[in-house]
């Protein structure tokens, strides 16, 4: 009787410590005159190597400094899956340094990030086609004061019906948060008049001047942003 009430008191612990809300990715560049067969490459190894949890979803990075790159996304997993992950065996590795690795210019970006569902206003695997990155880095000792500001540009976007998941590096360089819009109706969500302007929104969720108090905010806590546009490509990714 003892051992069962252990286990039903373990229960909640062991679904908190194994929570799938992380991602792993990288991103990879072609060589020049490359780029066609880069993701021939890319296709045919994650076909064969990356399925089940590895799946991969790709995008092509369309502005921004790494325009023209692939983000390769893994998950969402969590840590104990990452953990015993490994490098997917002599044959994976193989293939990748044989196919893929000599296509591309090096080793790019490498991060994980974990999924913020408080500061979010859409599921995790809701996806959409095409997405908007803004990389947001906070000061020294401002990342509390980013999350303040984050919650209350939740109402903003809950209110012109953005679909916006955030993320937070983990253990992956600088400090940061990257809010990630998700344009589930395309482009067109970028047209002046397809919502209502942001900081009328945002005033009339969180008050009258609102506004300019975000944007105090915002040089209080903010050391640097910057964003991007991505393409998912469908035709790479894991099927």
């Amino acid at each position: 009787m003892r051992k069962m009430l252990l286990i039903c008191l373990l229960i909640p612990v062991l679904g908190i410590s194994q929570t799938k809300n992380v991602v792993n990715f990288f991103r990879v560049f072609a060589k020049p005159d490359k780029g066609a067969q880069l993701e021939k490459a890319l296709m045919a190894h994650g076909q064969k190597y990356h399925t089940g949890n590895w799946k991969w979803r790709i995008f092509e990075i369309q502005t921004g400094p790494d325009a023209g790159g692939f983000q390769v996304i893994e998950g969402p997993l969590s840590w104990t899956d990452f953990d015993s992950r490994g490098d997917l065996g002599a044959a994976h590795m193989a293939d990748w340094n044989t196919t893929v690795a000599p296509l591309t210019t090096g080793v790019g970006t490498q991060a994980f990030a974990t999924f913020l569902e408080e500061y979010s206003t859409v599921q995790l695997s809701d996806y959409a086609d095409k997405i908007i990155i803004n990389h947001i880095y906070p000061k020294p000792g401002m990342m509390g004061g980013l999350k303040d500001m984050t919650a209350k540009m939740k109402k903003a976007w809950k209110a012109g019906n953005e679909s916006v998941a955030v993320y937070e590096a983990s253990f992956s360089g600088e400090p940061q948060i990257s809010v990630v819009t998700r344009l589930k109706a395309g482009l067109k969500e970028l047209e002046p008049n397809f919502r209502k302007p942001l900081p009328e929104r945002y005033n009339a969720e969180n008050g009258a001047g609102a506004w300019e108090g975000f944007m105090k905010a915002a040089a209080d806590n903010v050391e640097r942003r910057w964003s991007e546009m991505l393409l998912y490509r469908a035709d790479l990714s894991s099927k």
